[in-house]
């Protein structure tokens, strides 16, 4: 069923890019490998190394990639949103997402999107299920993500583990369903985001287990202390949110008519009707 599955849907996997020349060549080549019949999506935000010149060269040779020029850095919720609405517009029937910097396994794309022919919406691929690992983190690095990931699923009453994995699959109506075009989130809060809308409408989620290499050429573009920061703040928001919105009514600022609205304007009716 997989296979008939694979062939019968039209897929394009995402992949946001900024100074990444050290990579890209290794990565397209290695996807095209795998997954010979997945689409490829470059979004690239002006890398001046020349990321996007060695990607279209690529793409005259191992054919179904695409590259998507964005103007400048703008960061990496804004080109995952960028190159969701892209792809929707060409009307892929399945998009995912996947970082760079060959931290993601190529060889597991084919597995990824096999789940979403067993009736899941969204299949992401997890460090924090039984065979999944980060075998390159120090203690203290995979205390905090734990902590976060463990943090943002109470929080935001997640129905998956791996709320930050950037590795993911999603059925074409699902984006549609979260308002991909919608979110708000920018840097690696987006994934967190992303999994809130879709825990919340009740999507079916598969995980798999995934081992998470570190990069081995080229530099993260994460600010880890200012990413920390605003996850923090932002999830706890989120989840106060939805759970007293009385209160936080005060003084929330979401615009009228946003997601989050939505959400906190729903408790508030349940609320006053319980």
């Amino acid at each position: 069923m997989p296979d008939r599955y694979s062939r019968a849907v039209r897929s394009v996997v995402v992949i946001p890019t900024y100074q990444e020349a050290d990579n890209v060549d290794r990565l397209l080549r290695s996807i095209r490998s795998h997954a010979p019949d997945l689409d490829i999506m470059i979004v690239d935000d002006n890398s001046p190394d020349g990321t996007a010149d060695i990607a279209d060269r690529l793409a005259s040779e191992l054919g179904g990639i695409e590259i998507v020029r964005r103007p400048g850095k703008a960061g990496l919720g804004v080109a995952y949103r960028h190159g969701f609405r892209h792809a929707l517009s060409r009307g892929y029937d399945v998009i995912g997402q996947m970082d760079a910097d060959l931290s993601h396994d190529p060889t597991v794309l084919p597995q990824l999107r096999a789940r979403l022919a067993e009736g899941f919406d969204v299949c992401v691929g997890s460090r924090y299920v039984p065979g999944g690992s980060a075998p390159n983190w120090g203690w203290v690095r995979r205390q905090l993500s734990r902590w976060a990931n463990s943090y943002a699923r109470a929080m935001l009453k997640l129905n998956f583990n791996d709320a930050t994995t950037a590795f993911r699959f999603y059925k074409a109506d699902v984006l549609e369903g979260i308002d991909i075009d919608g979110t708000t989130a920018n840097g690696y809060l987006f994934q967190i985001e992303t999994g809130f809308r879709v825990s919340n409408h009740g999507y079916r989620v598969a995980e798999i287990p995934i081992t998470f290499l570190d990069r081995e050429a080229g530099a993260s573009k994460m600010a880890v202390f200012e990413t920390m920061v605003e996850t923090a703040f932002r999830v706890t928001w989120w989840g106060l949110a939805i759970r007293a919105p009385r209160f936080t009514a005060v003084i929330r600022k979401t615009a009228p008519g946003s997601y989050l609205e939505a959400r906190v304007r729903n408790s508030k009716q349940q609320s006053d009707q319980g």
